[in-house]
C-alpha cells in the first residue's frame, strides 16, 4: 500500500511517495557525456598481455624434450606458478595504487572485484609454487620434502624472506574471507591489508637471486625490474604525490559541523580553485582530517551534492571511534583528500533513463548522482524509520526540479510493506520499464545483496547494475 508523505511518518512498513514534478521552472541538470568501456577494456587487454609476457621466456628457454620425467615436470610447474605469482604481485600492488588512471577507468566497484578475484589466484599460485618446488627438488635429492625446506632455508639467499612473504599472503587471504574481514575493525584489516607491500619487498631478493629466467643478466631481467620500478612509480604517485598535488592546489578546510540527525552530520568544506575540481556526482574522496588522533585514518566519504565551485559536503552516518570524532570537528581543520574516485557517475550510464535505490547513509552518493542524471529518473530510498531518511527536502526539490518520481519505503527488513516493495514483483509494480534502466545502488551490504539478487529476477542485465563501492 502507498502513503503519501503526510500520512506516512508514523506507520512502519509503509511506502512514503512523491512524484517528481515536470514544470517549466525545472533546473535542467548537468548531464555529462557518456563514457564507453573502451578504458576497461584497454586496461583489461594491457593486463594480459603482461601475463603473457611474463611466462613466455619460460617457454622460449624450455626445450620440449625437457619435460619427461616427473621430476622435471613439478620443477617446470613450480617455476611457471612462480612467475605467475610473481606478476600477479605486482598486478596487485597497481590495483592498490590509487593512480588516478585506473580509479578513472575502473572505478572502486571493478577494482574492488580484480583485487579479491586475483588474491584468490596469486595465493594460490604461491603455495603451489612452494609445493610443487619442494617436491620436485626433494625427488631429485631423494629426500623428503621437509628435509629439503630445510636445505633452502638454510643453504638459500633470501629464501627465509620468501616463505615468510608466502606467509604474509596466506594470512591476507585468511583475513579476506568475508566473514572474518567483517568481525575485524576496519582499521586493523586496513593496516594488515597494507602488509601486502612487504610482501613485494620480501618477494623480490628471492625472485632475482632464485628465478631460472630471471638471475642471469638480460632482456627478461631488465624487463622485470622496470615492471618493479613502474609500479613503485606508480604506488608513490597515487598514494603520495597526488594527493599531495590535490591538497596544496585546494588548501581544504573544515568550514562548518551541521548535525542532520543525532546519528549523522553533514561536513562542510571550503578551500581554493574548487571551480577547476573535475569531480561529478557519486563519485568519493578519501579523507583524512588533519587533528591528533585523527590524521593517520583516510575513510572514504562520497560528497553529498554534486559540484558546484564554492564548497563540498560530506554527510557522514556514526558509526564507530573515528565517524563520531567528526562531529567536533572544529572550522578551520585542514584536510587531506585523496580522489575523486569511481565511476558511479551519471557519465557511466548506458540508458537514457534510471533508477537510483539508496539505503540509509547510501544516499549521499545517490543525492549528488541524482543532479546529473537526465530528466525522468526514479528514487527509492529504504530507511529503517522516518528519522533515518536524510536530505529528504533536497530530495524533494530535487524531484521537482529534474522530474524525478521519489519513494521512501519505511520499515525494518522483515515488515511485509517493505519485503514486498524490495522484491522483483514490488520494484516492477513502482517502475514497470526497470529493466530498460540504468540501476545505480548503495546502501549496507545486506540491502546491496539482496537487491542486486532481485534486479537480476527482474529481468536487469548485470551490465545496467552499478554498485557504489569504496575499497582499497
Amino acid at each position: 500500500m502507498t502513503y503519501p508523505r503526510t500520512h506516512a511518518a508514523g506507520r512502519r512498513g509503509g511506502t512514503m511517495s512523491r512524484s517528481g514534478g515536470r514544470s517549466a521552472a525545472s533546473v535542467p541538470p548537468r548531464v555529462p557525456p557518456r563514457r564507453g568501456p573502451a578504458g576497461r577494456r584497454a586496461v583489461l587487454a594491457v593486463l594480459w598481455a603482461g601475463l603473457a609476457l611474463a611466462v613466455l621466456p619460460w617457454w622460449w628457454q624450455t626445450p620440449d624434450d625437457s619435460l619427461r620425467t616427473t621430476t622435471a615436470t613439478l620443477t617446470a610447474a613450480g617455476r611457471i606458478t612462480g612467475l605467475v605469482a610473481g606478476y600477479l604481485l605486482l598486478v596487485q600492488v597497481l590495483l592498490m595504487s590509487r593512480l588516478p588512471v585506473l580509479e578513472r577507468h575502473l572505478g572502486g566497484e571493478q577494482i574492488a572485484r580484480w583485487h579479491r578475484d586475483i588474491g584468490v589466484t596469486l595465493l594460490t599460485a604461491v603455495l603451489a609454487h612452494v609445493s610443487l618446488t619442494l617436491t620436485g627438488y626433494a625427488r631429485l635429492q631423494k629426500q623428503s620434502v621437509l628435509a629439503e625446506a630445510g636445505v633452502l632455508l638454510r643453504d638459500y639467499e633470501d629464501m627465509l624472506a620468501a616463505f615468510a612473504a608466502a606467509g604474509i599472503l596466506a594470512l591476507l587471504g585468511f583475513t579476506g574471507i568475508r566473514a572474518v574481514r567483517t568481525a575485524l575493525p576496519y582499521e586493523l584489516w586496513h593496516h594488515l591489508h597494507l602488509t601486502s607491500y612487504l610482501v613485494l619487498l620480501l618477494g623480490f631478493g628471492h625472485q632475482f637471486a632464485h628465478g631460472q629466467q630471471l638471475f642471469r643478466p638480460g632482456p627478461v631481467r631488465t624487463g622485470w625490474i622496470v615492471a618493479y620500478v613502474l609500479v613503485a612509480a606508480a604506488l608513490a604517485w597515487g598514494r603520495v604525490v597526488a594527493p599531495l598535488r590535490f591538497t596544496l592546489r585546494h588548501d581544504l578546510r573544515v568550514a562548518d559541523v551541521v548535525a542532520e540527525n543525532p546519528d549523522t552530520v553533514s561536513i562542510y568544506l571550503t578551500g581554493r580553485r574548487l571551480n577547476l575540481l573535475d569531480l561529478r556526482g557519486g563519485q568519493f574522496f578519501r579523507w583524512r582530517f588533519l587533528t591528533p588522533g585523527r590524521w593517520w585514518q583516510a575513510h572514504p566519504f562520497s560528497p553529498s551534492a554534486a559540484g558546484n565551485g564554492r564548497w563540498l559536503r560530506l554527510t557522514v552516518k556514526v558509526v564507530g571511534r573515528h565517524t563520531a570524532g567528526l562531529r567536533d570537528l572544529a572550522p578551520g581543520t585542514r584536510v587531506w583528500a585523496e580522489g575523486p574516485s569511481g565511476v558511479f557517475t551519471a557519465a557511466h550510464r548506458t540508458r537514457d533513463r534510471a533508477l537510483l535505490i539508496a539505503g540509509g547513509s547510501g544516499i549521499t552518493p545517490i543525492r549528488a548522482l541524482l543532479e546529473e542524471l537526465p530528466p525522468g529518473a526514479a528514487l527509492i530510498y529504504r530507511a529503517r524509520t522516518p528519522a533515518d531518511v536524510l536530505l529528504h527536502r533536497e530530495l524533494d526539490w530535487l524531484a521537482e526540479a529534474h522530474g524525478t518520481d521519489v519513494w521512501y519505503v519505511i520499515g525494518s527488513r522483515d515488515d511485509p510493506g517493505p519485503r514486498r516493495m524490495m522484491s522483483p514483483q514490488g520494484l516492477r509494480q513502482l517502475v514497470p520499464d526497470l529493466a530498460d534502466r540504468d540501476v545505480w545502488l548503495c546502501g549496507p551490504p545486506g540491502l546491496v545483496t539482496s537487491t542486486v539478487r532481485a534486479l537480476r529476477r527482474a529481468g536487469v542485465p548485470r551490465r545496467q547494475i552499478h554498485l557504489a563501492t569504496f575499497e582499497l
